[in-house]
């Protein structure tokens, strides 16, 4: 297993980033909030899991250990792959996933593009007792406490990250906000990596 990778930023992509180890460098996958957090030419840890398919080798990076192991432990619920998983892990942090789940919060989970009620009920049932659950997050949300994911400083800080300048982001962030806000007034969390792709679709059109 490669539990993580440190190493200089070569690039960084809506999707993922890659990383110089030893000469080579290797394709991270990764959330928009991980990706925020990395800067091209700058030195970078991220925990990583490696994915095993017949016909694939994908690996997956994160900004903590925590957030690597909800991402491993979402993937043992039925019907929950990695990129599901990682789609979860854009959408809310791992305690607000653990709140989620301990508070039997439908609503939340089905935020995350791809997952239905269905879905949600069966990732409650099967990872209740699994992920942990932070006593005074799950209080909060079941006192009403709602956390409203951050989609405008991630797209914002994933454009900044790319290397454009905070004026630029701004702009991009503005030109999108109508998609995302759309999104939301339909019950959909906005989906990150596609506004941060309509975003750089807008800055390249410049």
């Amino acid at each position: 297993m490669i539990a993580s990778v440190s190493g200089r930023v070569a690039a960084i992509a809506p999707d993922g980033a890659v990383v110089e180890v030893g000469g080579i460098g290797v394709m991270v996958h990764c959330t928009p909030g991980t990706l925020a957090t990395l800067r091209v030419a700058e030195q970078a840890r991220l925990a990583t899991s490696l994915v095993v398919r017949e016909e694939s080798l994908t690996l997956y990076g994160f900004a903590s250990d925590d957030e690597r192991a909800v991402f491993e432990l979402l993937q043992t619920a039925s019907g929950v792959g990695p990129r599901t998983a990682l789609a979860m892990l854009a959408v809310h942090t791992p305690n607000a996933l653990r709140v989620a789940v301990a508070s039997a919060d439908v609503k939340a989970l089905t935020l995350v593009p791809g997952i239905g009620p269905k879905g949600a009920q069966r990732v409650i049932l099967e990872l209740k007792d699994k992920l942990g659950t932070p006593e005074e997050a799950v209080t909060a949300a079941l006192n009403g406490a709602v956390r409203v994911p951050l989609w405008r400083e991630q797209v914002h800080s994933g454009l900044v990250g790319l290397g454009y300048s905070a004026k630029d982001a701004d702009d991009a962030v503005a030109a999108v906000t109508p998609d995302a806000e759309d999104a939301a007034s339909a019950g959909r969390a906005p989906d990150i990596a596609a506004l941060l792709k309509a975003a750089l679709r807008t800055l390249s059109a410049r």
